[in-house]
Parts: structure tokens; C-alpha cells; sequence
């Protein structure tokens, strides 16, 4: 016991009595939670949620930086409580024992690794159109596409995570610059949109159901759960005692950050795009972006916005790629296997590789995708087992009382409800 006092004490004898000024790591961290986050899903986010009409998307945009703060602070808080170099699946086998361990592992791996999927069709689907609409070329076969891409996404993922993370904030810089100047673009082409909706105000029972199926898709936009546990892990490495402070600053910025870029991105293409034409975009499953180069008779435009696209998909793919191994490589693990780490890389980029490449061959339905996939997983781990956490924890006492924990659990479990729903209906 005095052991495990001393090598507490000598854990953070470095770590200053007070937090340190906002440094260039905290920047990176910042910028790499923004490029996870937006993705295929923000991409797809304007199409969905336009549909739905004016009054729920205004109540969404309302209830996006709450929803999405709270829930990712939650679950950095879970992995910071754990001991100092425990990921995500390491502190739940801690603090709920081995069999709820494994359970939660095997969760945590089926809510990312669909997520990769995901942007592994789009990606396709994306460079696909391009290809033939803008370049005039003929794409080659998906199968070959498709391989190309994901294996040129790979050779990055074989670099490290280090490396991942600062390629990601690099490519932040001029996404969110071409983002602005797209919704900035699409300022002159305002033609009501969906206000021709706003006159319409919908029952409560109706607009209770419009939020209720839209919640799944606007979780899955904004969340980089997947990113979280490397995240937590770095910052009571680097801040140790203070980790949960500068943790919720880097969070709270990031946030403010993406939901104001996304929402006044996703605010600009729905006052442009009528909603039959959010329809034909769902129809031909491509990204608002790729159906926006295809709309525009502009140059600029029709280049920039696949371009745009691609730069988010890649990055949220990388980001992705960090959670999905390391859920991957957790439940290897949990098997009572003992591969050496070279070996369980390979493996695990092998996997990564083949099931990738056929779904994106397969080319699925990706709202269909984010609607069935991604929701109630996500749901379970980002917004429920935190707060579950909260309040069986002792690690986590301090964090009881407080409103949010009840605003988290209520929006986790629409989501997963209204997934169940979508099945049933």
C-alpha cells in the first residue's frame, strides 16, 4: 500500500501546483478532436436534419453544444479516473471487473468500427463523383477505388498515433478556412430554403417525433468519441492532478469551435437547397458537399467542394482508426491471447483493410448506416455508461448532483430509443 501511495506521489511531483498556460499540445488536442468529429457525419447532418424542417432543426441547433460537451466531458472524465495509462477498456474492467470489462470492450469496438465503414463508403462514393463529374474520367471499378483509398489511408495509420493526431490538426487549418468560405459562398444563393417550412409550426406530438428520430444523426455529427481514451490518457500524462481542468478547456473550445462552423455551414446549405433537393441528395447518397459541386454551374466550386469533403472524410477516418484498433486490439487481448505488438498492428490493419474494402464495394445506404449503426452504440458508451459511472463509482462521487449528469441520460436514451424505433416502424 505505502508502495502505491509513493508511486502516486512520485506520478505528480512533476506536475505543477497550479495549471500551466495553454500550450501548442493543447492546441493539437483541440484541433484533433474538431477533425475527428467532422466527418461524413457533419457532411451528411444538412441533408437529414433539413428534412425534418425549420422548428426542429433551430430546437437541434439549440441543443447541439450542451449535448455534445457534456456527453464527451463525461467519458474523458471515466478514462481519467482510472490509473494513470489505463485506456478506455482498461478503467472499465477497473472499476466493473472482467466479464463487464470484455462486455464493454466488445461495445466499444462495435461503436467505432461502423463509423470506419461508414467513412470508408463515403470516401469512395466521394473521389467516385469526382472523378466522373468534375474530371470527366471514368473512375475505375469501386473494388479498385475503394482498395486504393483505404490503403493510402493506412499508410498514415502505420506512422502512429502521434502523428495521426498532428496530421489531423494540419488538415484542420485549411478544412475549416474552405468550410467558411463555402457557407459564406452560398450566402447569395439563399433562396428561403427551408423557411418555406417555418410557417408551418408543427404539433407538439409531431415535433416530438421529428427530434426524436433526428437526436441519432446529430449524436453521430458531432461525436470523436473514438478519439476520447487516447485523448484522457495524454492529458493526466502531461497534467496529471490537473487533467480534468485543462481536459474540460480543450473540450469546451473544441466544441464551441465545430458547432458553430457546422452549424452555420449546415444553416447556409439548407437556406439554398430546397427540401425535394435534400431528398435527391439522400437518394444518391452522396454528401452535401458532392451534391453541391454537382448543383453549381462554378468551377470553383464544383473542384473545391468534393476537395473539402475529402480532407474531412480522410481526417475523421484517421481519427476513427485510433479508437476502432484500440477496441479491436482489447478484445484480443480479452481472449487470453498474447501477441507481440508488431504483430497484433498487422493484424489488426488486416482486418481493418478487408472488411473496410467490401463495404465500401458493397455501397450501402449511409444515412441508413448512421441511423442503425451508430446510434444506440454510441449512445450506450458515449452518454449512459459515463453517468452509470457517476454513480457507482467512488472514483467519480465528486461529479454527482450536478443537472448535466440528468440532460446526458435523457438524450442517451432518446437516441437509443428512437433507433429501436426506427426498426420497428
Amino acid at each position: 500500500m505505502n508502495d502505491q501511495a509513493n508511486s502516486v506521489d512520485q506520478r505528480y511531483e512533476t506536475t505543477p501546483a497550479t495549471l500551466t498556460r495553454w500550450s501548442r499540445q493543447d492546441t493539437t488536442w483541440m484541433l484533433g478532436l474538431f477533425g475527428t468529429a467532422i466527418g461524413a457525419g457533419t457532411l451528411f447532418l444538412p441533408i437529414n436534419a433539413g428534412l425534418g424542417g425549420f422548428w426542429p432543426l433551430v430546437i437541434l441547433a439549440v441543443l447541439a453544444f450542451p449535448m455534445t460537451f457534456f456527453a464527451h466531458r463525461g467519458l474523458t472524465r471515466f478514462v481519467l479516473s482510472g490509473r494513470e495509462g489505463s485506456d478506455i477498456t482498461d478503467v472499465v474492467e477497473e472499476h466493473f471487473g472482467i466479464k463487464a470489462g470484455a462486455l464493454i470492450t466488445l461495445l466499444y469496438f462495435f461503436a467505432i468500427f461502423p463509423i470506419l465503414l461508414i467513412y470508408s463508403v463515403a470516401l469512395t462514393n466521394t473521389v467516385g463523383s469526382f472523378m466522373e463529374h468534375q474530371l470527366h474520367i471514368m473512375p475505375p471499378p469501386r473494388a479498385i477505388l475503394s482498395l486504393v483509398l483505404i490503403l493510402g489511408l493506412l499508410a498514415v495509420v502505420r506512422c502512429g498515433e502521434q502523428v495521426i493526431v498532428k496530421a489531423m490538426s494540419l488538415m484542420v487549418y485549411p478544412f475549416i478556412v474552405a468550410l467558411l468560405f463555402l457557407a459564406v459562398y452560398l450566402i447569395p444563393h439563399w433562396n428561403g430554403g427551408i423557411l418555406s417550412t417555418a410557417s408551418v409550426v408543427p404539433t407538439p406530438s409531431a415535433l416530438l417525433n421529428t427530434l426524436w428520430l433526428a437526436i441519432p444523426v446529430m449524436v453521430f455529427s458531432f461525436n470523436h468519441s473514438p478519439i476520447i481514451s487516447a485523448f484522457a490518457v495524454d492529458q493526466k500524462r502531461q497534467y496529471g492532478v490537473h487533467a480534468d481542468e485543462r481536459s474540460s478547456q480543450i473540450l469546451s473550445r473544441a466544441h464551441l469551435l465545430m458547432v458553430g462552423m457546422v452549424l452555420f455551414f449546415v444553416f447556409s446549405c439548407v437556406l439554398t437547397l430546397s427540401p425535394a433537393q435534400l431528398a435527391e441528395a439522400k437518394a444518391q447518397n452522396l454528401s452535401i458537399l458532392s451534391y453541391l459541386a454537382n448543383h453549381f454551374d462554378n468551377p470553383t466550386i464544383a473542384f473545391a467542394a468534393p476537395l473539402i469533403a475529402f480532407v474531412a472524410i480522410a481526417k475523421s477516418f484517421l481519427g476513427h482508426y485510433i479508437g476502432a484498433s484500440e477496441g479491436l486490439k482489447g478484445l484480443v487481448l480479452k481472449t487470453g491471447r498474447r501477441p507481440g505488438a508488431k504483430s497484433l498492428d498487422r493484424m489488426t490493419a488486416a482486418f481493418m483493410l478487408v472488411v473496410c474494402w467490401v463495404v465500401a464495394t458493397l455501397n450501402p445506404s449511409i444515412l441508413h448506416m448512421i441511423e442503425a449503426l451508430g446510434g444506440p452504440v454510441i449512445a450506450s458508451i458515449l452518454f449512459l455508461m459515463p453517468m452509470y459511472a457517476i454513480r457507482k463509482v467512488p472514483a467519480m462521487a465528486k461529479y454527482r448532483g450536478q443537472a448535466s449528469n440528468v440532460f446526458v441520460t435523457a438524450v442517451g436514451l432518446v437516441a437509443i430509443t428512437a433507433v429501436l424505433y426506427s426498426f420497428i416502424a
